[in-house]
């Protein structure tokens, strides 16, 4: 991996655009938060993900980037034109490259699926009622046995294991797989929605190898993923601005399966960038071994 040198305007311009876009993105989380309010949407990737609004706000080069006129900081060292990420650090990281590096490449590998129809989200809530649901402070819009109905009637396709692993008991046996985390890099695809929500988890925790525009690229694209997620849902959100996307008529499939392809195609690029930095380091760590 080349060494780049970013002169002090040009990394201090791309640091504050960073935090801009970020904070478009986090301010309504924060003063939700303040409050204890609670939003099934727009809070979710910093409440599922471990990622925290002030480590996404952070902004980070990448490695092999030199900041002219930089000061030495947490992971940063100096060296003759400025600072850089310690080389030692991508070494440090290696085994979690590798692991990312390999679960992205079987995803990538295999023709994308769109016959889920997000009804993992009904299986979360399977044979429950209104009080024991995980948002349960926004309605279903069916009742629980119409919910119940559309769950067995149409059956279960989630080959994603931490969406497996939110269902209910009951609903476990309906589905096709049994994923495990295990054989998560066996059965993962690029149609999933899950799998290119996840593309965010991959990027934060290559950071700060990976530049944090990138990381941002994946936030901004999961939390539209997300939007799909939940207007598939059981959960009337019209209150929320969401209208639904029902998915338990085939006029709604066809519209689910539709963005499901979209955001599938917009996950592309974004999973092949991040193998092109897994391969980038472990070329050079291997290099330097």
């Amino acid at each position: 991996m080349s060494e780049t040198v970013l002169s002090t305007g040009e990394w201090r311009a791309r640091r504050a655009a960073h935090e801009s876009r970020v904070d478009s993105w986090v301010g309504g989380h924060l003063t939700r938060r303040q409050g204890g309010v609670k939003h099934p949407v727009e809070d979710f990737l910093f409440t599922y993900y471990s990622y925290r609004p002030g480590q996404l706000r952070r902004w980070h080069p990448g490695h092999g980037v030199v900041l002219a006129g930089g000061e030495p900081d947490k992971d940063y060292v100096r060296v003759p034109d400025g600072v850089t990420l310690d080389p030692a650090l991508s070494a440090r990281r290696a085994g979690t490259v590798t692991w990312i590096r390999d679960l992205l490449a079987a995803t990538a590998s295999r023709p994308a699926q769109f016959g889920c129809f997000g009804l993992h989200e009904w299986a979360m809530v399977y044979r429950q009622t209104q009080e024991q649901v995980r948002h349960n402070a926004w309605p279903l819009r069916l009742s629980a046995s119409a919910t119940a109905a559309v769950v067995e009637e149409r059956g279960v396709r989630c080959s994603h294991f931490d969406a497996y692993r939110f269902f209910t008991e009951p609903a476990r046996p309906l589905n096709v797989l049994a994923p495990t985390r295990d054989r998560q890099a066996d059965l993962e695809q690029p149609g999933c929605l899950h799998a290119n929500m996840d593309l965010y988890k991959w990027a934060y925790k290559l950071s700060p190898l990976v530049p944090s525009e990138l990381v941002a690229d994946c936030f901004e694209l999961s939390r539209r993923v997300r939007e799909l997620d939940m207007r598939a849902s059981p959960y009337d959100l019209a209150d929320l601005g969401y209208a639904p996307v029902r998915i338990e008529t085939a006029d709604g499939r066809a519209a689910y399966a539709a963005e499901q392809r979209a955001y599938a195609e917009e996950a592309a690029p974004l999973r092949h960038r991040l193998l092109s930095y897994c391969d980038a380091l472990l070329s050079e760590t291997a290099v330097s071994a």
